[in-house]
């Protein structure tokens, strides 16, 4: 029996949240790259399944109920797997009761112990990650970590990163250069295979996006690994999502990666709101409320800024693909409005309120906020009823993908 097999059948009592429904996910810039296909727990990963979105806890992994309530809290945002850091022995005996309450599948995040590995495969997390640049004699262990991984039916994630690179290959090139990070991914990912072992994907950090993105090109050109897309240590949150939204950007539209994780130094649930939007605007990921509002201008008659950030909060929790259109003026806003489900022109005091193209109502400033919330809920839950009778109701979280024929490219 394959481990993959082994795997759907492991976690199917579980209860975890499946993923979208479709076999194969394609963005409409780029065919996809192809890779062979592995689980965590029962989300796939590579092989073109719908790309999933991971975090990882910031939480003390010991502090079990702190663990899962934040673990709950990035479900709910929309992350399909998590990862817990496992520094100590007290983490790693928190690990069984964390996989089996854990609403996601979980993996375990180890370095420099070796022993943590096996306890966390015995602990039944979905996957384990690895970094064998700090992983103690690793050449020695890796097979056996491999044979227990087999014998679980789990994956695991080969985790090369700029910041750890094995020192011999660190001075034969001169520095964690793309070439560097693709030789250590390739030492060890041949170190699999070698005895046998398949079942894991490959990341390849860096925190330059440029550096990211020539990195991950050259590794997908030497074999058919799925690859974890991330750009390690990218900032606070405006310049970390800047970073991840370029990085990203540029591969997923070459079709390149297969799951991704945007590092923030921010809460983790806006890891995963980032993670969800670029999917979402590159067309890998179902639609849910979206915004377009005007940029602020001389032209702008009302507090387009204040209005757009009322509006989208009032509708943070819909998960209907509405489009709403908050607009300041009469040079495009009238066209704009047109283009959404729903939208507003305003201007001399007052707003137009748009649905579907046609003027439906007009209403004083202080009126639009609160009328366009209720319009929008309005035309949120039609398309929510409308979903279900189709049979195609859309989940809180996970991802949803653009249906295609044929393979995966």
């Amino acid at each position: 029996m394959s481990s993959i097999l082994k795997t759907e059948q492991s976690t199917s009592s579980q209860g975890f949240r499946k993923t979208g429904g479709q076999a194969i996910s394609q963005t409409p810039l780029h065919p996809r790259r192809r890779s062979r296909r592995i689980m965590v727990g029962p989300v796939p990963v590579g092989g073109g399944a719908p790309i999933s979105v991971q975090s990882m806890t910031n939480t003390v992994t010991a502090d079990i109920n702190a663990t899962l309530q934040q673990i709950a809290e990035l479900a709910a945002a929309g992350c399909d797997i998590v990862r817990v850091a496992v520094p100590s022995q007290d983490d790693a005996d928190a690990l069984p009761i964390i996989a089996k309450k854990s609403p996601i599948p979980v993996i375990a995040d180890i370095h420099f112990q070796s022993k943590y590995v096996f306890q966390a495969i015995d602990a039944g997390c979905a996957a384990v990650r690895v970094n064998p640049g700090n992983i103690r004699k690793f050449d020695q262990v890796g097979p056996d970590i491999c044979k227990a991984a087999t014998d679980a039916g789990i994956s695991l994630r080969i985790g090369v990163n700029a910041g750890s690179l094995d020192k011999d290959i660190y001075a034969r090139y001169g520095g964690p250069t793309p070439e560097a990070l693709v030789a250590s991914a390739l030492k060890e990912a041949h170190m699999f295979e070698d005895v046998g072992f398949h079942d894991f994907k490959i990341s390849v950090k860096h925190h330059d996006p440029v550096t990211t993105v020539q990195t991950y090109r050259l590794l997908a050109s030497k074999g058919d690994w799925p690859l974890h897309l991330g750009v390690t240590e990218a900032g606070p949150s405006w310049q970390g999502t800047i970073k991840s939204c370029l990085a990203f950007g540029a591969l997923l539209a070459e079709g390149i990666g297969d799951t991704i994780r945007v590092s923030l130094s921010a809460p983790p649930v806006e890891e995963v709101k980032v993670g969800c939007k670029i999917l979402e605007y590159l067309g890998l990921r179902q639609r849910h409320f979206d915004i377009i509002s005007c940029p602020s201008c001389g032209r702008a008659q009302v507090d387009v800024i204040e209005l757009a950030k009322e509006v989208t909060e009032g509708l943070k929790d819909i998960t209907a693909p509405i489009r709403v259109a908050v607009m300041g003026c009469i040079v495009n806003g009238p066209g704009e409005a047109r283009e959404a489900d729903l939208g507003v022109a305003s201007g001399n005091g007052k707003g137009q309120i748009i649905i579907k193209g046609k003027v439906v109502q007009t209403v004083p400033e202080d009126q639009i906020v609160p009328t366009l919330l209720e319009r929008a809920k309005e035309i949120a839950a039609q398309m929510d009823a409308k979903a279900a009778v189709q049979g195609e109701t859309l989940p809180e979280v996970g991802p949803m993908v653009v249906p295609v024929t044929g393979r995966a490219s």
